[in-house]
């Protein structure tokens, strides 16, 4: 049963207690008792409302591999502190295989794109090498994980 929540509410993060109830085949105080406990267990982190970039005028996703010159501790945690901080990082992922971290970011453009690598990305010191990739189109676009798939 809650993974059947966790699924409607994955689908629509704005339903009414009363509609998820009903989706789910649950009264509705049994309901909200297992929203809160999925929400009080960090299994519901946060609700959040997804943007579409166009409509913000960052129409642009760039996917880039970075490798760093080193892997301690200070070097990684100030790398991920600093990527943190840039708005047009939507997600930053440490990554096994060729390269270290995994980052994606929304842009206007090419000439945004070059400024943020310039006065963002590469002022974070130990970057040895960079590659981006622009995305074309999104096939498919989720905030997590269906959790009815197992």
């Amino acid at each position: 049963m809650d993974r059947r929540i966790l699924s409607a509410l994955r689908e629509d993060g704005r339903l009414t207690m009363t509609e998820l109830a009903a989706r789910v085949g649950l009264s509705q105080s049994p309901c909200w008792t297992r929203v809160k406990r999925l929400e009080a267990s960090g299994t519901i982190e946060k609700y959040v409302a997804l943007l579409d970039h166009r409509a913000i005028g960052l129409p642009n996703i760039v996917f880039i591999e970075v490798t760093l010159d080193k892997h301690d501790e200070k070097v990684l945690e100030q790398f991920g502190r600093s990527l943190a901080k840039m708005p047009e990082v939507i997600e930053a992922h440490l990554v096994t295989g060729d390269y270290d971290y995994l980052v994606k970011v929304a842009v206007s453009g090419t000439e945004h794109y070059e400024r943020f690598l310039r006065e963002k990305l590469y002022r974070i010191p130990g970057i040895r090498h960079s590659r981006s990739t622009f995305a074309l189109r999104a096939l498919k676009q989720m905030a997590s994980a269906d959790p009815m798939v197992q």
